[in-house]
């Protein structure tokens, strides 16, 4: 099993013992440490084996679960229980509270990954690896990478940070003669220079410190295969010499080495910046791009896509769900023109972090504005979107019997988190003796955030306390 880790827009996944316990906190010593002001050193345990139990150890901002004991009646509501110094049984998907920090316990997928034949399928549904082919200009895009993958020409991917640039280099690969041998990846801008020289073409033992044994690096690694380079354009010149004389030549010369080796490999590449400006620019080898750049695929970002974003956000949402082994979801509709309204800087990658985000904290089986991140919940609705009505009020006849009326579930169960997060505040603003700066430091939050939480919640704010003469 995993426990994800959700804090801010940051989401961390942690593998988990078939049993034991696993500390939370801040300190280094846990066998989780999550670096968050709102959780404390020695935050909960999680005991795994035959049940799944959660303990807190007594942390300031105390550990919340949702009550199980609540909702067992048809028509009764679901609560939050606060945990202090106490304990509660866990099933898979159920959401841990930590301070202002979310977790939540899932078996690690394995979905098997399969790619759509846009030359073959007629359907463009979504697939079990969330590839999504609605958009005309990429059913074209995958189309031509087909035909590319039947040959062995290098091909270079580009496009912005989180459009699936890996994705399709998946898809070349197993749509080569090669899909039967490795696909090997790397990327070249989480490493440094030495070390992703060592990495891609290997060394001899005594190369340098440490070198102890031989390594294959990856090129020998995916020999018969595809090599993926992913932002290859963040390589440095030396690389980038050494990654040219490898093309060439078909073989490869480990650190150390004075012999080289041949190697068969198929290259995909990828970059998210403009290798023409940069090899004009002199920062990326011009004869380096004319011979990775074979083949020049554009991934258009998801803004410039807009017919993907509804059944990505519903692929991903399924999958999650899933692996949370929770049922369906369905998103509200004003969700999904929030979603269509959104610019998705960070792509394919963001929207997909921003579902399973949403799916773990959705309350009920329905996703609502409160759960999507707050830079997307920020985003202002597009002009021709008339927005969400107001909820009739109890006891209102409704003009529109096809616009159901809330919840009660979700609506107690809103109202409750609000209650608990009004009672934290007011715990902080205590414990920091009315210093609203140290306040939000408890809570994890910014200053700004929390002023404005107070005015939410009718708060007065801490007057300055004077020092006495």
């Amino acid at each position: 099993m995993q426990l994800l880790v959700f804090w801010g827009e940051e989401t961390v996944a942690f593998e988990l013992p078939h049993e034991g316990d696993v500390t939370l906190g801040r300190a280094e010593e846990n066998s989780v440490r999550i670096d968050n002001p709102s959780v404390s050193r020695k935050h909960a345990l999680l005991r795994v084996g035959e049940k799944l139990t959660i303990e807190d150890l007594g942390g300031a901002n105390g550990t919340c679960v949702r009550d199980a004991r609540a909702g067992r009646d048809p028509g009764q509501t679901q609560g939050i229980r606060r945990l202090v110094r106490d304990s509660a049984e866990l099933s898979i998907g159920d959401c841990i509270l930590l301070g202002t920090v979310c977790a939540v316990v899932r078996h690690v997928p394995e979905a098997p990954v399969h790619f759509p034949d846009p030359e073959r399928d007629a359907d463009s549904s979504v697939r079990p690896d969330g590839v999504v082919l609605n958009d005309p200009a990429m059913r074209a895009l995958y189309a031509e990478a087909y035909r590319a993958a039947r040959a062995t020409i290098s091909v270079l991917l580009l496009g912005e940070t989180g459009v699936g640039k890996e994705v399709l280099a998946r898809a070349i690969h197993q749509r080569s003669p090669r899909a039967g041998a490795a696909f090997v990846s790397v990327n070249c801008a989480a490493l440094s220079e030495s070390l992703l020289e060592s990495e891609l073409f290997g060394y001899e033992r005594g190369a340098f410190t440490g070198a102890r044994e031989a390594h294959a690096g990856l090129f020998e690694a995916a020999h018969g295969g595809t090599l993926f380079l992913d932002e290859v354009g963040e390589a440095s010149p030396a690389t980038q010499a050494k990654l040219l004389r490898v093309v060439e030549e078909r073989a490869v010369m480990r650190v150390g080495a004075r012999r080289s080796r041949p190697v068969d490999v198929r290259i995909v590449s990828a970059t998210n910046r403009d290798p023409v400006a940069d090899a004009e620019s002199g920062r990326f080898r011009q004869d380096l791009y004319f011979r990775l750049g074979g083949v020049v695929l554009t991934l258009p970002p998801l803004r410039e896509r807009p017919s993907d974003i509804e059944p990505l956000a519903r692929a991903f949402a399924a999958a999650t769900c899933r692996q949370l082994e929770r049922s369906d979801v369905t998103f509200a509709a004003e969700v999904l023109a929030q979603l269509q309204a959104y610019a998705w800087p960070g792509n394919v990658r963001e929207l997909r972090n921003a579902v399973e985000r949403a799916v773990i904290l959705a309350a009920d089986d329905c996703i609502r504005l409160e759960q999507l991140p707050p830079a997307l919940r920020a985003t202002p609705p597009r002009v021709s979107d008339p927005g969400p009505r107001p909820a009739p009020r109890a006891g209102a006849a409704s003009s529109d019997s096809e616009t159901p009326a809330p919840e009660l579930d979700a609506e107690h169960f809103r109202a409750e988190v609000k209650a608990l997060d009004r009672e934290r505040i007011v715990e902080a603003l205590e414990r920091a003796s009315g210093n609203q700066t140290r306040a939000a430091e408890l809570l994890g939050i910014s200053r700004r955030t929390l002023v404005s939480r107070l005015h939410e919640f009718d708060l007065p704010r801490p007057r300055k306390r004077t020092q006495p003469r």
